[in-house]
């Protein structure tokens, strides 16, 4: 008896070393398409950007809820070590978290502890941040059987080791590396491909999307949204048909055409099918890149791709011609909804020009389109799917008060659709800017008064020639993809507001422009809770369950294009991703008032170089510094509100300064002493003209 005591003991005890000294398995290995498919049903963890295929957002978890969310506290909060903005979405999959920071910094943390795993930089060069128009931003990243996948702002696609952060590979997406192209998406992986595109239509751009093998990086297609040089054989029969929309008295193909990817992509598993919206045209303006007309195929559309081959199955373009700066990037959403009581599959899509899309995702046929803002580009969508168009609105010769903007009724902030209440959780908004066709305008040729030509911007536009008479508007919206119409509505103080989630407890969640995450009831947009947050949210949350609990994470870090230059929050401090969950304890971190000193004044200056200088202001700084003393700055000071040294020795700034590691072009070659002398009066003069008498 004793021995068989002993011998069971001895067999207890190895059984508990094998236990405790067997491997875990590595973090994400088990996410792949079925895993996807089968979160998807009770959602317990976030392993797509968009929490599923369909891009919905919408979590299945109703642990939290009307009636407990009050309770929400902070559990953790994590420091992102970045002062530019943060528009990433947390994954969680095994308890850990994934999330980008600014300049492609991925983070992998622990969801229990709060505590850093590992941390990947891609060591972007920092100095090259002005060949991104809108922030050295990044959306977030892929999961794929153990590999986390990152599209860095300089162009490449990186895998690496979810367990350990370590790089695997790495693949250079770009086709012309002399044409500033950028990543600030997230990719997406579809049947064992990562897909990504890319950015930069403003600088002058050729738009694809391109898919790579998820395990060798090999690359298996990619497809071009708009046709190349027409003297060379098109890439397939879609590049030739939509060759036939253009005009070749104005060489598009020299000026890249534009029609980037830059962000929304979907997919449908049983329909074989995936989806992408495409972006605005290079240059802006229609007038200079296809001065006949034409509608400019595939600028500004959903486009339906076969995920094995990258083969075109169909398109809906929702600005024909674009002239506005009205991309079709904006996240989509798939859902099957009832309409004229029959079952539709159907895409839900809310782009730049204000107007919300439901279109068949079998076939790409339109359904139905209804304003969710004020617009005065167009008074509706006919049966056949065209916008009714306002004359005024393409006519150039003067300046126009576009509604929406450029900036769009919706950019790229995700909304989410809850079907429990069938309503979608939009982000709207208005940020007022006129526009006028440069009638002189010529690639690449940088010009005073050319908005960022001498960065490389393109848009043979001008920017507020006439101060806009619209107002600025921020508003979180639940419409109604049936009705087509707003069911209820909450009113921001600013524009740029963050993105949405919603869930099956009844709440909508929200970051705001002005330091705040926000709980709503999804039913009726009751405020149910509110924390601070320190500084302005633009990223969507995502909600999750560890060891049987329903936690709310979200990463804030103002930015983005209106980041740069203004805000609507006094306090600043690192990117930070805040945890919640009901009873959470925690203390919120440490945070800093904005810098800003008084009004500029003392700088010296030949009042007779304003004139020259407010051009060349114009075409080097305006979109990042804003206008001096009138804008409030971002994330990038406000040129009006520094020290009178700093701008006493602006050529030590603007000239391999300081700044350069932290995104500050180097403006030696572009910029003379004697154009430093005149900006440098711009700025005072501008200070002195808006100081109070």
């Amino acid at each position: 008896m004793r021995l068989l005591a002993l011998a069971a003991l001895a067999a207890w005890a190895c059984l508990v070393q094998a236990q405790t000294t067997a491997p875990k398995a590595a973090p994400a290995a088990k996410v792949d398409g079925n895993f996807i498919r089968a979160n998807a049903q009770k959602t317990p963890e976030w392993p797509s950007v968009g929490l599923d295929y369909a891009e919905t957002r919408y979590s299945r978890l109703d642990q939290l809820n009307t009636g407990n969310v009050g309770q929400l506290g902070l559990v953790w909060s994590y420091n992102l070590e970045s002062t530019r903005g943060v528009e990433a979405t947390p994954l969680v999959v095994d308890g850990v978290m994934y999330v980008t920071a600014s300049w492609s910094v991925v983070h992998a943390i622990d969801v229990r502890t709060g505590q850093r795993l590992w941390s990947f930089d891609p060591q972007v060069d920092r100095a090259k941040g002005y060949r991104g128009c809108c922030d050295v931003v990044n959306r977030g990243v892929a999961l794929w059987k153990g590999k986390v996948y990152v599209g860095a702002f300089d162009g490449r696609l990186i895998a690496l080791d979810a367990a350990t952060g370590n790089k695997l590979w790495e693949k250079d997406t770009l086709i012309d590396h002399a044409r500033s192209y950028t990543i600030t998406g997230a990719p997406r992986v579809f049947k064992g491909k990562v897909i990504i595109g890319n950015g930069g239509a403003e600088y002058g751009v050729r738009g694809y999307i391109t898919a790579y093998d998820a395990e060798t990086g090999d690359q298996k297609w990619r497809w071009f949204t708009v046709p190349g040089d027409p003297s060379k054989p098109f890439e397939d029969e879609a590049q030739a048909r939509a060759a036939k929309t253009w005009d070749p008295a104005g060489k598009w193909w020299e000026s890249g055409g534009g029609g980037t990817v830059w962000d929304t992509m979907a997919f449908d598993p049983e329909l074989n099918t995936m989806y992408i919206g495409t972006g605005n045209g290079s240059p802006w303006a229609r007038s200079k890149r296809s001065p006949a007309g034409g509608d400019n195929l595939y600028l500004a559309s959903i486009v339906a791709l076969d995920p094995d081959t990258g083969k075109y199955k169909w398109h809906y373009q929702e600005t024909p011609g674009d002239n506005w700066d009205y991309t079709s990037t904006q996240p989509m959403i798939l859902a099957d909804i009832k309409l004229d009581g029959k079952p539709r599959k159907v895409i839900l899509h809310a782009p730049k020009n204000g107007f919300f899309f439901v279109i068949d995702r079998t076939n790409g046929k339109f359904i139905s389109a209804k304003n969710f803002v004020e617009v005065n580009w167009a008074t509706g969508y006919d049966k056949n799917g065209r916008p009714i168009e306002v004359a005024a609105a393409r006519d150039g010769t003067k300046p126009n008060d576009s509604i929406p903007g450029p900036f769009g009724a919706h950019n790229w902030h995700p909304m989410s659709f809850n079907p429990k209440t069938g309503l979608v959780y939009l982000p709207a908004q208005h940020v007022p800017i006129t526009l006028m066709d440069d009638k002189d305008w010529k690639f690449n040729e940088n010009a005073p008064l050319r908005p960022h030509s001498d960065l490389g911007w393109n848009l043979a536009k001008f920017a507020n020639a006439e101060p806009p008479k619209s107002k600025p508007m921020g508003r979180l919206v639940a419409w109604d993809p049936v009705k087509q119409k707003e069911a209820w509505g909450v009113e921001h103080v600013s524009p740029w507001n963050g993105g949405t989630l919603t869930t099956a407890g009844n709440l909508v969640f929200q970051g705001t422009a002005d330091g705040r995450l926000v709980a709503y009831d999804a039913r009726d947009g009751k405020k149910l809770w509110e924390t601070p947050t320190g500084t302005g949210v633009v990223a969507a949350p995502s909600t999750y369950m560890v060891d049987g609990k329903q936690y709310v994470s979200v990463a804030v870090g103002w930015g983005g294009v209106y980041g740069l230059a203004q805000r609507a929050s006094e306090r600043q401090g690192p990117g930070t991703v805040y945890t919640f969950a009901v009873g959470g304890t925690a203390k919120m971190p440490e945070f800093v008032q904005y810098r800003m000193d008084k009004l500029l004044q003392g700088v010296k200056y030949d009042p007779a170089k304003v004139q020259a200088g407010t051009g060349l202001y114009v075409s080097n700084c305006v979109f990042c510094h804003g206008v001096p003393g009138v804008d409030r700055g971002g994330n990038i000071p406000n040129l009006g509100y520094l020290g009178a040294p700093y701008i006493e020795n602006l050529d030590k700034f603007v000239f391999k300064g300081p700044a350069m590691s932290r995104g500050m072009p180097d403006f030696t070659g572009k910029l003379s002493m004697e154009d430093v002398e005149a900006i440098k009066a711009f700025i005072q003069g501008t200070a002195d003209a808006i100081r109070p008498k």
